[in-house]
């Protein structure tokens, strides 16, 4: 069972990381939260869900406003044609639904399946804002306890300028 909202929190306390989260209507998309984001400080992010032909799976997470050209950024990343994921594997590797990307659902890929890139410009805000888990909610954390989250959950970040 993938983890539930409150099972991160708990994740995040015991790993010492410092996290604020509000409650809000639930948003899809980076334009039906603007007016949810307006609301709440720090770096607003879009994370995409993607895999190649070989079937690697990559989550890569930017600014919500980050003009992303797929093509530019696969040979960013070394990871040749990119393409959405389908809602069926995204279930299936980080245990959560379209709408709800984040990297705390990187807690539910203890296998390691995910290759994950985190945009150089995002990590330089303070504070940054993800859905932990649900798109009900939007938790800031720290863009330092962000990387230090994505490690303990056994991953390594990519950290390229997109």
């Amino acid at each position: 069972m993938p983890a539930s909202p409150e099972e991160l929190f708990q994740r995040l306390n015991d790993l010492d990381i410092a996290h604020e989260t509000a409650h809000h209507r639930a948003v899809h998309t980076v334009a039906e939260a603007q007016d949810v984001r307006d609301k709440i400080t720090g770096g607003h992010s879009k994370n995409l869900f993607l895999r190649n032909k070989k079937k690697q799976t990559w989550l890569v997470c930017t600014l919500e406003d980050k003009p992303i050209d797929l093509k530019i950024m696969a040979d960013q990343i070394g990871a040749g044609r990119l393409s959405f994921g389908s809602a069926d594997r995204l279930d299936e590797y980080l245990g959560v639904l379209p709408g709800s990307v984040t990297p705390f659902a990187l807690i539910n890929d203890p296998d390691l399946r995910i290759r994950v890139v985190l945009d150089a410009a995002m990590l330089e805000h303070e504070q940054l804002n993800f859905h932990p888990l649900v798109n009900t909610m939007t938790t800031t954390i720290s863009s330092v306890d962000l990387l230090k989250f994505v490690r303990a959950c056994g991953h390594e970040a990519l950290t390229p300028r997109l």
